[in-house]
């Protein structure tokens, strides 16, 4: 199994610390926030593949150097918040690229978990088809910016929607995707349909409504960073956590 990690974005409400270097690579704790995520599945993954815009590249390529991981950065070759290719693309660039033929662990790289991964990962390698993780989210406006699912009594996604204005239900999904090989190559095949390719999420809803999809529950907490102060608060938090 292979891991993307959506890592292209410009981090713009972070400025300045974000100004002249990415965000994934902030330190929580004693780690940057790749370095949690990695660390913590790197067992279960031949190959990690961190998706870059051309500003950033060369920080990912020297942090990777100092892996023991296999990690291969892919720049996308934008230079600025205007010119992003979106998620979905990034993806997709990936995959053609590399000729990616596994199946893929698809997650952001801006988030930190008090939980491990490995939990969603042995969910996925026994399920179905495609999976995602998903929480309770009752605050309506959290749910009119993210992706939304409802699910059956067998974990199977019954509806999945991108950012609804009238969410149906109230579980929330996280940027973390499980993919087949042959989920990743329906990739230009959503694009030419109309599928959305900034929001991760977009291709993930898209799929749902081809195939079975499942959802995990999310057994813990998810610290997603998006500005200054979540990224003061994920690092109080944070602190002391041991998985």
């Amino acid at each position: 199994m292979k891991c993307i990690i959506l890592a292209a974005g410009y981090a713009t409400r972070l400025y300045p610390l974000t100004e002249n270097y990415p965000k994934p690579l902030l330190k929580v704790g004693d780690k940057c926030i790749l370095d949690w995520l990695i660390d913590d599945i790197a067992e279960y993954i031949d190959e990690f593949v961190v998706i870059s815009n051309h500003k950033y590249a060369e920080h990912f390529k020297h942090w990777a150097e100092q892996k023991p991981q296999r990690i291969t950065v892919v720049d996308d070759g934008t230079e600025n918040n205007a010119e992003r290719l979106g998620a979905v693309r990034d993806i997709q660039l990936a995959v053609e690229r590399l000729g990616i033929q596994d199946d893929c662990l698809v997650m952001a790289g801006d988030n930190v978990l008090d939980f491990s991964l490995a939990h969603f990962i042995r969910f996925a390698e026994t399920a179905e088809g495609p999976c995602v993780m998903c929480h309770p989210e009752n605050r309506r406006s959290a749910l009119q910016k993210t992706a939304v699912v409802t699910v059956d009594d067998k974990n199977r996604i019954t509806s999945f929607e991108e950012k609804p204005p009238e969410p149906k239900g109230n579980l929330a999904v996280p940027p973390f995707y499980f993919y087949r090989a042959s989920d990743l190559h329906r990739i230009p095949e959503a694009l030419a349909a109309g599928c959305g390719f900034d929001a991760p999420g977009s291709f993930a809803a898209w799929l749902s409504a081809r195939t079975h999809m499942y959802a995990y529950a999310m057994p813990g907490k998810r610290f997603d960073i998006g500005d200054i102060q979540s990224y003061q608060k994920v690092q109080a938090e944070y602190r002391g956590i041991q998985r």
